[in-house]
């Protein structure tokens, strides 16, 4: 996990999140990742990137609170 760039969103204000998760995200190249840091369950992120972006994204939690979630967001394919 270590060698994955970590992007830990909880400093930022809730209305800031979502739009540089995506922003991060949208430049991983296919096969590649970045770990979520985040203070709560990101679960409806999960279901945007679902509704926004079908089958682009792999979501894996690889620590689930209460205090921390990290979640592995992997670049599945381009559009």
């Amino acid at each position: 996990m270590s060698d994955l760039q970590q992007l830990d969103v909880r400093a930022l204000p809730p209305p800031q999140r979502h739009a540089l998760i995506f922003a991060t995200c949208g430049t991983l190249p296919v096969g590649n990742a970045v770990i979520l840091v985040n203070d709560h369950d990101p679960k409806p992120l999960y279901y945007q990137f679902e509704a926004e972006r079908p089958g682009q994204f792999g979501w894996e939690y690889v620590e689930s609170g209460p205090e921390v979630w990290r979640v592995r967001i992997t670049r599945k394919k381009t559009v």
